[in-house]
């Protein structure tokens, strides 16, 4: 385990205090003080670490999301999760769901990417997707994402109900199939995505994160990533060179509205401890 995540978690485990009454403003705003004096430890620790997890915040974001804590208890916290393709987006979100199996935690992850909108008649006419992209076909549009379908849905696990969401399928065809995936409404809900920060849904998150990484770095494991999958080499540089044009189109002019921007190449089991202390500080109470 890093040393300085160590520390943090041996000093928390000793630093308990009274559970506030979160149904009561006072209560809540003494919860809302506490997690602002935790989460400046965390950065602080970060800033020690051979590789920075974090990388930049906005220094208004605590004050903001505090206040929606006091002022909305009762709805579910929501983040977004964006950065342009091959960031790391996947591999965080596994690493935190292997969290959410190994401690409990009470975290949905939705994949943005199942609203892409249904495509199949154009794969047909096409031939194929790589055809389709040639063709001029811009995938990564926010045009090409069910946008209203998303925020109707978020904003309907935010105020604590189930839904079904749209499953966008990974064969090739371009089909989606509505309302296929259960998804359950936990305490936080987690949206990853490239779109969870574009126009039409950014506003509704509580906290939104981009995941940053230089494009050398992201082109090798693309590449990598493309030669595991069987993908011609040919095509592969094809659609890097499409992928980087559109983050440079879509997600970069996004990436201001961002409350935390976190490093792509952070250690992972450097993450996981993280994580792990984050649900240590916001379960660290007793009560009378």
């Amino acid at each position: 385990m890093n040393a300085l995540v160590k520390d943090l978690l041996e000093n928390q485990t000793k630093d308990k205090i009274q559970k506030p009454n979160c149904q009561t403003r006072t209560g809540r705003s003494l919860l809302a003080f506490y997690l602002q004096t935790k989460f400046k430890q965390i950065i602080n620790h970060d800033k020690k670490s051979d590789k920075q997890l974090i990388v930049d915040y906005k220094k208004d974001f605590l004050d903001s999301f505090t206040d929606r804590l006091i002022n909305r208890p009762e709805d579910r916290i929501l983040i977004a999760l964006s950065g342009e393709s091959a960031s790391g987006k996947s591999t965080i979100c596994k690493k935190i769901a292997e969290c959410i199996e190994k401690l409990n935690l009470p975290i949905t992850i939705l994949s943005a990417d199942n609203y892409f909108r249904d495509i199949s008649h154009l794969i047909e006419k096409y031939g194929n997707f790589d055809l389709l992209r040639d063709a001029g076909y811009d995938i990564d549009s926010p045009d090409n994402f069910d946008l209203d379908l998303l925020k109707e849905d978020v904003l309907t696990l935010q105020k604590g109900k189930d839904i079904l969401s749209p499953e966008y399928l990974v064969n090739g065809t371009g089909k989606s199939k509505p309302k296929s995936i259960p998804v359950k409404s936990n305490k936080i809900i987690i949206i990853e995505g490239m779109c969870s920060i574009y126009d039409k849904v950014s506003d509704i998150f509580d906290i939104k994160v981009y995941i940053d990484l230089d494009d050398t770095e992201r082109k090798d494991r693309f590449l990598k990533r493309a030669k595991i999958r069987n993908q011609d080499e040919i095509n592969a540089l094809k659609h890097w060179e499409y992928i980087k044009k559109a983050g440079q189109k879509y997600l970069i002019p996004n990436k201001p509205k961002c409350d935390i921007i976190i490093n792509g190449e952070c250690d992972l089991e450097y993450f996981s401890h993280m994580v792990e202390y984050i649900n240590l500080i916001t379960n660290n109470f007793y009560e009378e």
